[in-house]
């Protein structure tokens, strides 16, 4: 049963927390591949039950071990603590400053269990993952009525991908276990510096677009139906397997994540069959850092603890027509030939000149830059590595964890991540049009199931 999320949040104390060693003032140019991301927050949750231990933490003092190892960590992961400031050209660069993070502590009148998972807009979204309106980073700590736990982060997307996020929410963790820190940050923009002379290929033009060659934004007439809603499923193994099989019918075998990716692609444009003749666009973020490194185990070294953006969003365009009435065979095979353009090293080398080329005129990847009136888009972020049962801070692992991103634009966007309980399952976000949704869950229910407690075994 779906639980409702009628509950309040009452927000408390709020704290800065900076690096405990004084750090240098300095400045820290953005890389090209970072001035591709508009201002957007990106917002993180984990769940933890009540621990249960012959020493019980009560919530000042897991507040107080959450701080204490922010603190420490912070001094590795300066970017987090500084402030994103424009220079003199007006593209933005960190200042790190150690400003710090603001630090927020709240109580909600909910039990773990009756947290409404599945439709996060009503009891994650300004309820439990902060408003960000300082710094790079802001964070809240939760307590709930039954003694568990929320941690919540919010961070700027133009300092840090999710593999950077992922990087420092695990050294975080390590700090509050008294570890060491096991990935090191790099911040070595040089890595990503473009090539004299550079070289681009002109396909980057239909992936990436200067902001001012778009048209202004229409007045938003959308039906209420059309605007974008967040909810969190659950996809079985099972589900995923019979989806890889159908999808690999053509004779080649593809990913899971072609599968699913090419399956949703497919739902997408079924509830939009009233559009055939509309176009729909679907994008995939690759990350760069192997391609970059191509083979050369000490630049594979590097890139494993860049932190920034090293990200692209290839994607593909179909006619709505097109993507309903051929086989999903055919969509997967669509999506593994746009994304096969994206995984190579002279991609990401000619992204970096192609931002060169146009800067300091700020540009966007070109599928987030879709009107509502184009047809439907969105694009899947794969959160197969996201390291949940690792943000450990001393009392257990967390029961959940999951990205929340309602980025506001009219683009779509899914994260695939992998279940908490290592069954093979997926627990899948998506962040839709509401006629979308409310589609996918009629006639893919087999597929797409409700998030619940229930699922996670904690009932």
């Amino acid at each position: 049963m779906i639980v409702g999320g009628d509950f309040t949040v009452t927000v408390g104390k709020k704290d800065v927390v900076a690096a405990v060693l004084p750090l240098q003032e300095h400045w820290l140019p953005l890389s090209n591949l970072d001035l591709l991301l508009p201002p957007l927050d990106v917002g993180v949750f984990f769940c933890y039950k009540n621990p249960v231990s012959g020493d019980t933490l009560c919530f000042g003092s897991m507040v107080g071990i959450l701080k204490k190892a922010m603190a420490q960590a912070l001094v590795s992961y300066y970017a987090f603590a500084g402030e994103v400031v424009p220079n003199s050209i007006g593209e933005p660069e960190l200042l790190c400053n150690n400003r710090g993070v603001d630090f927020f502590e709240a109580y909600a009148d909910v039990e773990l269990q009756n947290l409404n998972l599945y439709n996060p807009d009503e009891s994650i979204e300004g309820k439990l993952v902060p408003k960000k309106k300082h710094g790079v980073l802001a964070v809240q700590a939760t307590e709930l009525k039954c003694g568990g736990l929320v941690v919540a982060c919010t961070f700027d997307h133009r300092i840090a991908d999710a593999y950077s996020a992922n990087m420092f929410l695990v050294s975080w963790a390590e700090m509050a276990q008294s570890k060491p820190i096991s990935l090191l940050p790099s911040f070595r923009r040089s890595m990503l510096n473009p090539r004299h002379p550079g070289c681009i290929d002109a396909s980057l033009d239909d992936l990436y677009v200067p902001i001012s060659t778009l048209p202004p934004p229409k007045e938003n007439n959308q039906p209420s139906d059309d605007h974008l809603i967040s909810r969190i499923y659950y996809v079985t193994a099972d589900q995923l397997d019979e989806l890889q099989c159908l999808a690999s019918r053509g004779g080649s075998k593809r990913t899971k994540l072609e599968s699913f990716s090419a399956f949703l692609w497919k739902m997408v444009a079924i509830s939009a069959a009233g559009d055939t003749a509309k176009t729909s666009k679907m994008g995939i973020v690759v990350d760069g850092r192997t391609r970059l490194s191509e083979g050369c185990t000490d630049k594979e070294s590097q890139m494993g603890t860049y932190f920034g953006n090293v990200l692209s969003i290839p994607f593909g365009s179909e006619k709505v027509k097109a993507l309903i009435e051929k086989p999903l065979s055919w969509v997967a095979e669509e999506v593994h030939d746009f994304i096969k353009s994206a995984v190579t090293k002279e991609h990401f080398l000619g992204l970096i000149d192609w931002v060169e080329a146009h800067r300091p005129e700020q540009a966007v990847a070109k599928i987030y830059a879709s009107g509502s009136n184009e047809g439907p888009a969105f694009v899947v972020s794969s959160g197969q590595r996201f390291p949940v049962s690792k943000v450990d801070f001393g009392w257990g692992p967390p029961t959940f964890g999951s990205y929340h991103f309602p980025w506001g634009g009219s683009t779509g966007y899914v994260m695939p991540m992998l279940s908490p309980i290592k069954n093979g399952d997926w627990v899948v976000y998506v962040h839709l049009p509401e006629r979308q949704v409310e589609f996918i869950e009629t006639e893919a229910a087999d597929v797409f199931k409700p998030l619940t407690f229930d699922y996670l075994d904690l009932v």
